[in-house]
Formats: C-alpha cells, sequence, structure tokens
C-alpha cells in the first residue's frame, strides 16, 4: 500500500519542486521511503512520485518509480498471484532483480501490454510512462479498492491517490462544482467520476486512461464490468453444489490476501462477513490469525463480546479495546483531512478506531467487506422483496389518486403522525414509491438522505442532476430481476464510493494496508451468476455465506441480530456537537461559500432542535460538508 501522484504538463511549467510537494502530501500512505521520476523536453515535463509502505520485497531494491526498458511505473496496491505471473515470464526468458510484484508489473505489460491486466488478482492504482511514446497510462483495479484521481485544465494532467496531492501543485484550481456537491447532500459522498472540484475526475474502477503525446485530451475504456456477469443466465445448480463451491473460491481468494512479507491481521466485527474472512483463512494454518475488535461502552452497539467468542472458537490471537465515547468524538475535527472530499459516513470513525488497534501489531488488515453487496446482505434487499412488489401490484389508478392526495396534504398538516418520529420522510418517499413502484425508485429513496426536490430547494443557485450508475440501464431487461438490479448498482456505487473509500482513507490514516478478500474478481464472476434465491432464502440474507460459516462456527454464536459498532450521530448532535453543529452551520460560516439558502439551512438546523429528530443525517451531512470546505477552502 503506498501513495502515488504525478503530472504531464504539456506547456512544460511544471517542476520538479512542484513533484515534490505533492508526494510529501501522501506521506502518511507511505512512511518507509519516497522516490521520483521527473523529465522535460521542450514540449512537456513528466513527473511521477512515490510514497512507499514496504509489504514485499522489503528492500530498497524494490523502491519506486521502478523503471524497465524506459517503461516508468508508480503503482499503490498488490498484484497477489504476482509469483505466478513472475514464473511464467522467466519461462519466456525474463530476467528479475527483485521480489516485488512492481517489477512483475513492468515487465508483464513489456511482454503482452494491456493484456496481462487480465492476469492480474488485486487491488491497484497505477501510472505508467514510456518515455519512447511519451504516453502516460493509468490503471484502476476492476472494484475501486485503490482510489486514484485526476485534474485536466489547459494542458495539465495531475493524478494522486488522494485529492490532497492534487491541490500540492501551484496550478491546480480549487473551484467547487455545485452539482457534485448536490450529489453529495443525497448519498453522504460524491459518486464517481465527479470529485468536489471542477476539472477533476475519479477514474471509474476497470477503467484505463491514456494521455498520448502532445494531447490535452484523456482517453477512457472500460477493461472490466460487472454487469458482463450478471447479464448472464443464472447457473441451474443444486444447493449444496453452491455451498462447495462458493466456499473453494472464497478460500483461494482470502487466502491470496495473506501475500506478504509484513504481518497481517484481520478486522474481526463479530458479523457473518468478517468471521466467514477469519474461519476459512484459520481453518487450514497452525499459526494463529491475528484478529482485531474495537469495543463500545454502549451495550446495545457493542458486538465485541461476540467477536470474542468466534475468536476462542477459531483459536485466533485476539486483540479487543474499548473505546470510550470522547475518544471516537475526538477523531471528527480530523476527518476534513482524512477524507479530503466531503464524505459523511459516520462509521468511518469505528474504521479509524480499529486501524488505530491493528497498527500496533500488524502492517496489513484485511476488512471484509462487500459481502453485503456480492452475497445479498443489506436490509433494503428486504425492502424491495417484502414492500416493492405489494406497491407494485396496488392498481395504477389507486396508486394515482393516493399519490394526488398525499401532494395536495402536506406531511405538515396530517394529524396526530406528524409528531411521530421519521414519518416526514417516509411520507415524502412513500408518495414516490406510489407515483413510481421500480425498484430503481426505492433504491433511490432508501439511498438518499436529501430528495432531489429538498436539493433543488437548498441549493441558492440552479443545480443540474448529473448522471451517475445510480440510474444505470446497463442490466439487461432478461436479467433483470430486483435483487440482481440492486446489487449491481450497490456494488458500482455504494460499495466503490463510500465503503471503499472509508476504508482506505481510514487504515491509510495511521499507514496501514487494507486489503479487501471478498473483493477477488473470481468471487463476484461466480456470485452474480447464482440464483437469486440463494443468496436470498425465504426472507433470509446472505443465505449461502451463513451456510459456509454454520460448518465452521456454532450457530448458535452467530444467530442474533445484527448490531454493528454504531455511532450515535443523533445523540451526539443533540449535546456533544451542538455547541460544533451551531458554529459550523451559522449564518456566518454558511455565507463563506454561497452555495446554499442560509434561511433553508437554519430551519434545518432549528427543527432538529425543536424535537424534529429524523433530520439528524440531513445535520450531520451538512455540518461534514461545512467542516470539509472550512478546512481545504479558507
Amino acid at each position: 500500500m503506498c501513495g502515488i501522484t504525478g503530472f504531464v504538463s504539456l506547456r512544460n511549467t511544471s517542476l520538479k519542486e512542484d513533484l515534490l510537494k505533492m508526494t510529501s502530501s501522501l506521506s502518511h500512505r507511505g512512511p518507509d521511503g519516497e522516490g521520483f521520476y521527473y523529465s522535460n523536453s521542450k514540449d512537456y515535463s513528466v513527473g511521477l512520485g512515490h510514497r512507499r509502505l514496504s509489504v514485499i520485497d522489503l528492500s530498497t531494491a524494490a523502491n519506486q518509480p521502478m523503471e524497465f526498458d524506459g517503461l516508468h511505473i508508480v503503482f499503490n496496491g498488490e498484484i497477489y498471484n504476482y509469483n505466478e505471473i513472475r514464473n511464467e515470464l522467466i519461462a519466456l526468458g525474463h530476467h528479475f532483480l527483485t521480489h516485488s510484484d512492481t517489477e512483475v508489473i513492468l515487465h508483464a505489460w513489456k511482454q503482452w501490454g494491456e493484456e496481462c491486466i487480465e492476469k492480474w488478482r488485486g487491488m491497484f492504482a497505477i501510472a505508467l510512462f514510456d518515455e519512447r511514446s511519451g504516453e502516460l497510462t493509468c490503471i484502476r483495479d476492476r472494484a475501486g479498492v485503490k482510489p486514484f484521481y485526476y485534474y485536466l485544465e489547459d494542458g495539465l494532467f495531475l493524478f494522486g491517490s488522494e485529492l490532497k496531492s492534487l491541490s500540492a501543485h501551484p496550478a491546480f484550481i480549487k473551484k467547487i462544482n455545485p452539482d457534485a456537491v448536490a450529489l453529495f447532500l443525497q448519498y453522504g459522498y460524491v459518486p464517481s467520476p465527479y470529485s468536489i472540484f471542477q476539472n477533476t475526475y475519479k477514474l471509474p474502477a476497470g477503467h484505463i486512461l491514456r494521455i498520448k503525446p502532445g494531447s490535452d485530451k484523456v482517453y477512457l475504456k472500460q477493461y472490466w464490468n460487472v454487469y458482463d456477469y450478471y447479464n448472464k443466465p443464472k447457473l441451474t445448480i443444486a444447493l449444496p453444489e453452491a455451498i462447495k463451491e462458493t466456499e473453494k473460491i472464497l478460500s483461494e481468494s482470502f487466502n491470496y490476501r495473506m501475500v506478504s512479507d509484513v504481518p497481517v491481521g484481520v478486522f474481526l466485527s463479530g458479523g457473518y462477513d468478517s468471521s466467514c474472512v477469519t474461519a476459512l483463512l484459520q481453518k487450514d494454518r497452525t499459526e494463529k490469525i491475528r484478529t482485531f475488535t474495537i469495543g463500545t461502552t454502549d451495550n446495545k452497539l457493542d458486538e465485541a463480546p461476540y467477536a470474542k467468542q468466534i475468536a476462542a472458537h477459531l483459536g485466533t490471537d485476539h486483540t479487543e479495546y474499548y473505546c470510550t465515547p470522547q475518544e471516537a468524538l475526538d477523531i471528527i475535527p480530523d476527518l476534513p483531512y482524512y477524507y479530503d472530499e466531503p464524505f459523511a459516513d459516520s462509521s468511518a470513525i469505528p474504521t479509524i478506531l480499529v486501524s488505530r488497534l491493528a497498527r500496533k501489531k500488524v502492517t496489513v488488515a484485511l476488512s471484509a467487506d462487500a459481502g453485503d453487496e456480492v452475497f445479498a446482505g443489506y436490509n433494503r434487499y428486504d425492502y424491495i422483496s417484502r414492500y416493492g412488489k405489494k406497491i407494485a401490484a396496488m392498481p395504477k389508478p389507486l396508486r394515482k389518486l393516493a399519490v394526488a392526495l398525499m401532494g395536495s396534504v402536506s406531511s405538515e398538516r396530517v394529524p396526530y403522525f406528524r409528531h411521530k418520529r421519521n414519518f416526514h420522510s417516509r411520507y415524502d418517499k412513500l408518495k414516490n414509491l406510489l407515483a413510481d413502484p421500480s425498484p430503481a425508485e426505492l433504491l433511490r429513496n432508501l439511498n438518499q438522505v436529501f430528495t432531489g426536490e429538498e436539493v433543488k430547494k437548498i441549493f441558492a443557485s440552479e443545480v443540474a442532476e448529473l448522471p451517475t450508475s445510480h440510474t444505470t440501464t446497463k442490466l439487461h431487461q432478461g436479467f433483470k430481476d430486483p435483487l440482481s438490479f440492486m446489487m449491481a448498482i450497490d456494488y458500482e456505487t455504494y460499495m466503490v464510493d463510500d465503503i471503499l473509500q472509508k476504508v482506505d482513507r481510514a487504515t491509510m490514516s495511521v499507514s496501514l494496508e487494507g486489503r479487501e478478500p471478498f473483493l477477488d474478481q473470481h468471487i463476484i464472476q461466480w456470485a452474480a451468476q447464482l440464483p437469486s434465491d440463494i443468496k436470498y432464502f425465504k426472507g433470509q440474507k446472505k443465505y449461502i455465506l451463513k451456510q459456509i460459516v454454520h460448518k465452521h462456527l456454532p450457530q448458535e454464536i452467530m444467530q442474533r441480530p445484527k448490531m454493528g459498532f454504531g455511532i450515535p450521530v443523533e445523540n451526539w448532535l443533540a449535546k456533544e456537537l451542538r455547541e460544533l453543529a451551531e458554529e459550523y452551520l451559522s449564518a456566518e460560516s454558511l455565507a463563506k461559500h454561497h452555495l446554499f439558502h442560509i434561511a433553508e439551512v437554519r430551519k434545518i438546523v432549528s427543527d432538529f432542535y425543536k424535537g424534529r429528530t429524523e433530520k439528524h443525517l440531513k445535520i450531520w451531512y451538512l455540518l461534514m460538508f461545512q467542516m470539509w470546505y472550512i478546512r481545504w477552502m479558507c
């Protein structure tokens, strides 16, 4: 795990000093060393910068940027099957100077070109500069585990693992994109390919970007797409066979994530996903897997005792730490720095805490994300099954009449219920669903905190609705069951821009490499073709995954209500964070950017503190934006 950055400056206006500043801004991602490649000619200058966290081949010979036959690379991530590819290349006559996966990438690119990506199993954000052709090629892994931002304006192309490396370049223009702010208020993150700044983007997962010599344009190509697998006929397979094959694929993929020359551990929450990773890794090992759990003093939210039971049953080397509410609160002022784009997922706080705990003993930690997106674990998949079909079955004239009636009666005027928690939000969402009971509308209603109408109301100027993968039509009609539709969208959106961004910044804040064992391409390519009722069976989410876990752990340990380390945002805003919220959401602070109608924001704040507690997420989203703005724009 490392940090990469660099530029191509067509007007030769970027200096090596600029590259050093960009690279230095990523020191937290790579404390073990830094390296630079800089070249200029009469037509352009090129810079590649790298901060290293040593994980594979700890020698200085594996430092980056690395060069082979005129090809220069900076690389963030790991290619887990690099030894197999290395042996294949040796058989073809290649000779290696290191035991690093970086050198394998260079030789593979020389041997096979772009086709070598098909061989890679791993996570990666890569920039390759060919000094002979003058072409820069950038690649992001299939699932989007590793981040890659880029900026293009006036002949200057910048790239980096985090936005802070781009903003360190003196020519970078920090101009906010109001349309991206609107997306943030809806989802709590800025969806790909956009970023919070104009002329600045995220390279989408599974894509290649090229800058050709003398060109001020980027050329994008998608080399992998999850819909290629959802758009295949479902497998005809019996449940026992499906369980056996799924466990085999999971075990192989999980074990690849243990490839390392430094200590490796696992985040163990006590839920099915992390228990599955831990159980399948520990079952064939004599040495104890290191596991890490953060507990909370709130018994209603604390899964640490269950994680401890699981660790004891599996025989892991377990470490737990009970954090105080104050320790969690103390992280909030630093969130805008770690997440240098507005980000509102409060679970970033416990993810940072468990990363700090793990970093004391290991350099690499496995985080069991994506089990929900791959094997149908979210509650919203329940909703589509339980309520979506019922609403869609209502006669259209009846739905139309109900929408008209609800449109003429404000939720504020509904007796009794107007005082109930979350009634106003649910009232509006039900109205939208009655108008359009499709899975797309249901997913949009479940995912958005500010609706499209609320966004229009809060902004001082008109904002455009940017197209995102939330509204994709890539799933072909013949394969479009509601569950597949929602899971594929979650895999392309929420997982990439929320979950993976959260884990990357949290782990990197303490120079810890985070790996995602559920995101091997072999897993999703298999699971996408499994019948939906194997994943969601008679109201049971993640059914096939649970059957695998039950082979290794007693059901009585696992079968309990899901808890998770929840952050009590509502209570904090009402008490400990009230002063902070009042400061950042004051008329004076809001006037610094003129993006919002101040009166509308102040009304949301006032309503919350008068008892409309269902507005707490709106307050949190606005607070996270304001804190980011003050940190990076003032």
